[in-house]
């Protein structure tokens, strides 16, 4: 075969190739559901713009069922009632309670020394003790759906957030403290971080397809960051494949491969040579494949799960398999994981005693922050009900994809506290702006979702959650994550607000798989980035003897679980040399393919 191939290679991976569905079918549609009017859809894109993408009807049926039900529960009224006779506080922690390792946040809203003093401990023991009330009022309410309690019990943070005193300049002594001592420079200094913030948003352009046009990163891709040297050596409608050059003279015989997600740019993965990920793993004399999705406009809108499936992940299984003919180590971060379970689970269900590793043999799977049971999402689980989903079809109908900046938006909701309140008090109160890094710039170039895909993707995994109970279909026939039988690193992460490692761990019983289960600090991005040297990196795992056949919950894991310091990099790359053949080979050049050109590939460049 052919490295230049256009089109997906024709392999074992080719009978996976989804039936086609003709392209007048909006992406929600499945069974027996009829299309959506254009005039309904026409007004719910309205009312989407109107209420930034959130579902009024949605809300107004969650606080409807928990007044009810308060109303009818007079013991937890008088529990309130109790709550709103005790005395507030007038003295707070010099410091905040330091996050767990079981995920919970510090709340550093009220940390500097002078809001011990009066009138101030007055002011955070009155607002503190009104949280209390409304996290008491908003959950364990008898009778109420757990979805609508979390609905209102997160709306009600969301209010109590923006109204906190430390955001209010007038009521936060560590503002007013800044003032003086500065003589309002501070204040100067954050209107101007505001108007360049302005600025940024104003002079962004807009391409021929209608989207966003390029944005002025602090980082450039393939200047800063996304220099690991390799070449691109397939490239088709849908995916770019890199191969990166080696650092060492002998390798491992089995190649890796890695699936990032699409919601986001590849190279989170390939950052500063410092901590890139793919420099590691090719240091330490692995062969690594890097997957760069192109990032979709209107034209892309009918693309599904199924073209994620065929001509992303099986075409590069494909293709790295004819170049090495080899068994491959395989990676999923994210959304990038959960389509590689899918995948894997796909290929285990067709494979035959017979198959050879020219057909794209699995050797491993390593899934980082990837969910395969959507049951308990997290905070993304606001956004998943019928109603929801349904004006979030409504939302992308008319430009054909979810747009990066509406991406964006719904995780700093999901995380208002340190991702926009905390921000405004910092840069725009105290004046102090944040020096950018690698990947605070990732983080700002942003890509879109296929029409179809988004839709398919919360309904069949967020809202049904057919993957974890053998309703997702591949070609017809639906898969189950316990046909796996390869090794397993699973990786969760602490602090996570898109993938919970609870929800993560829940692997542990959809597969029969060895698995080898690690928690490592950080949230969703600097979790998962989490390089050799790293100040204030650890990671928690089970050792070998400490290791039960028997499923273990959670909270049981948690409590056996050992905490190494550093970074979890070196206890995985460690895993993957174990089950990698013993003698290694003569290193992999990437082939030169003049058309199709280096890395990073033309796809990540695109606005």
């Amino acid at each position: 075969m052919n490295s230049k191939t256009m089109t997906p290679p024709s392999s074992a991976v080719e009978v996976h190739a989804h039936n086609a569905v003709p392209a007048h079918h909006i992406c929600y549609l499945s069974g027996d559901e009829a299309e959506p009017n254009p005039l309904d859809m026409l007004l719910h894109n309205q009312i989407a713009k109107f209420t930034a993408g959130v579902s009024p009807t949605s809300v107004t049926l969650a606080f409807v069922d928990w007044v009810m039900h308060l109303a009818a529960s007079p013991g937890k009224q008088m529990e309130l009632l109790a709550l709103l006779q005790k005395p507030s506080t007038l003295s707070l922690p010099a410091t905040p309670p330091a996050s767990s390792e079981s995920g919970a946040d510090a709340d550093t809203r009220f940390a500097h020394t002078s809001w011990n003093n009066w009138p101030y401990n007055l002011i955070s023991g009155s607002f503190l003790k009104n949280q209390q009330f409304w996290q008491t009022a908003t959950t364990g309410v008898r009778g109420m759906s757990a979805h609508h309690e979390y609905v209102v019990n997160f709306i009600s943070r969301q209010m109590l957030d923006m109204f906190s005193p430390s955001n209010l300049p007038w009521l936060n002594p560590e503002v007013l403290q800044t003032t003086v001592e500065t003589g309002g420079k501070n204040l100067l200094s954050g209107a101007s971080h505001w108007l360049q913030d302005q600025g940024l948003e104003l002079n962004a352009t807009t391409d021929a397809s209608g989207h966003a046009g390029t944005k002025k990163l602090a980082y450039q891709v393939g200047r800063d960051v996304a220099i690991t040297p390799g070449k691109v050596v397939f490239r088709n409608h849908l995916i770019e494949l890199i191969q990166y050059s080696p650092q060492t003279n002998k390798v491992y015989a089995e190649p890796i491969l890695i699936v990032p997600s699409w919601i986001m740019k590849y190279y989170i993965l390939d950052l500063s040579p410092h901590n890139s990920m793919v420099r590691f793993l090719v240091a330490q004399g692995h062969t690594v494949f890097m997957i760069s999705w192109k990032n979709p406009g209107k034209e892309a809108r009918d693309l599904g799960m199924q073209d994620y499936l065929s001509s992303g992940l099986f075409a590069a299984l494909a293709e790295v398999a004819e170049l090495t003919h080899k068994e491959i180590h395989t990676v999923g971060y994210c959304l990038g994981g959960t389509l590689l379970a899918m995948g894997a689970a796909a290929l285990a269900k067709e494979a035959s005693p017979a198959q050879k590793p020219s057909r794209a043999s699995i050797k491993s799977v390593s899934l980082l922050a990837a969910q395969t049971d959507f049951s308990e999402p997290g905070e993304l689980g606001l956004f998943i009900d019928e109603s929801q989903l349904a004006m979030l079809d409504a939302q992308m109908w008319e430009k054909g994809y979810l747009d990066g900046d509406q991406m964006t938006g719904s995780f700093q909701i999901l995380n208002s506290r340190d991702l926009v309140w905390s921000k405004i008090m910092r840069e725009y109160q105290l004046g102090s702006r944040t020096a950018a890094n690698d990947l605070m710039s990732w983080n700002a170039d942003t890509t879109r979702m296929p029409y179809r895909m988004h839709s398919e993707y919360l309904k069949h995994l967020f809202l049904h959650n057919d993957l974890a109970e053998g309703r997702y279909e591949v070609n017809g026939a639906a898969i189950a994550l316990n046909d796996l039988r390869v090794p397993m690193f699973v990786v969760g992460t602490a602090r996570d607000h898109v993938s919970p490692w609870r929800s993560v761990y829940k692997i542990n019983l959809l597969s029969d798989a060895p698995i080898e289960f690690v928690l490592a600090s950080g949230g969703h991005n600097a979790g998962i980035v989490s390089e050799p040297g790293h100040a204030r990196r650890s990671y928690q795992y089970l050792p070998a003897e400490a290791r039960s056949k028997n499923y273990s919950a959670p909270e049981a894991w948690l409590r056996a679980a050992t905490t190494e310091p550093g970074s979890w990099w070196i206890h995985w790359q460690q895993w993957l040399a174990q089950h990698s053949s013993t003698k290694q080979i003569k290193a992999r050049y990437p082939q030169e393919h003049t058309e199709l050109g280096i890395a990073p590939g033309s796809y990540v460049l695109e606005p």
